[in-house]
């Protein structure tokens, strides 16, 4: 099956995020195939939620935009856009990042493997993926991340703490995506365990991150804390063979 001629939509969450996102919408406008861009908006000062009116008014065909009365986070924007999508006929869905560390122009090759699986990431560490800007903490947090979620959950991941994917709309159901609590990374391994234990297979492609230019990380210790403490969970449930 070609997904990439099936209705595909891709989230993204804003907050502040007004140097970013028409340099984003301009790289998804050059796609062969652009999937329709969602933007998540919470409620932003800088003008972000003004820009994604915009760009949904001027092209309604490939923009989209929600907005929410503040900030209330990256995980609840994200299950909002994805519900969202999928109400609206997303037979795919892909989520990214609006700070342009996450390249559109992967987003083909995540396409064509969603033929032969059911989530598709954009990975850092398969060969040929990379990042760009990072300090020495910064990767070893990340390394680090991945090495302890594959110990707790038995996924043989090679970057299961990436945001940017794509998934088939049947495995995000399978998954039951609506339950997932969990914010930041946590919320990126809920999501992936949620698939893998749905029976849901998984593929990687290779991207090159490049740390945001514009605009502020969202990543906190209250994230990190959160992340921590999700191992166990997954690690409990993976011992008591937990489903969906």
């Amino acid at each position: 099956m070609t997904w990439t001629r099936e209705p595909v939509w891709a989230v993204t969450a804003t907050y502040n995020e007004a140097e970013n996102l028409p340099e984003l919408a301009e790289g998804m406008r050059h796609l062969p195939l652009p999937p329709k861009l969602l933007v998540v908006d919470d409620n932003s000062r800088d003008g972000t939620g003004e820009i994604a009116d915009a760009l949904a008014a001027a092209d309604p065909e490939h923009f989209a935009a929600l907005h929410r009365p503040g900030k209330m986070g990256y995980a609840s924007a994200h299950l909002m856009g994805i519900q969202y999508a999928l109400d609206h006929g997303a037979q795919t869905v892909i989520t990214m990042d609006a700070d342009l560390s996450h390249d559109p122009a992967r987003i083909p090759a995540m396409l064509e493997r969603l033929g032969a699986a059911d989530v598709v990431i954009g990975s850092r560490y398969v060969p040929g993926g990379g990042t760009v800007n990072w300090g020495v903490d910064r990767r070893l947090l990340s390394r680090t991340a991945g090495m302890l979620l594959r110990l707790a959950s038995g996924m043989q991941v090679a970057d299961p703490t990436s945001g940017f994917r794509a998934y088939r709309a049947p495995m995000l159901h399978a998954a039951k995506f609506r339950r997932v609590r969990q914010e930041g990374y946590a919320f990126l391994s809920e999501m992936l365990f949620r698939c893998v234990r749905a029976g849901g297979t998984v593929a990687e492609v290779p991207i090159i991150f490049v740390d945001r230019r514009a605009g502020q990380s969202k990543l906190s210790k209250t994230i990190i804390l959160e992340a921590i403490g999700h191992l166990f969970t997954v690690a409990a449930r993976r011992i008591t063979g937990w489903r969906p």
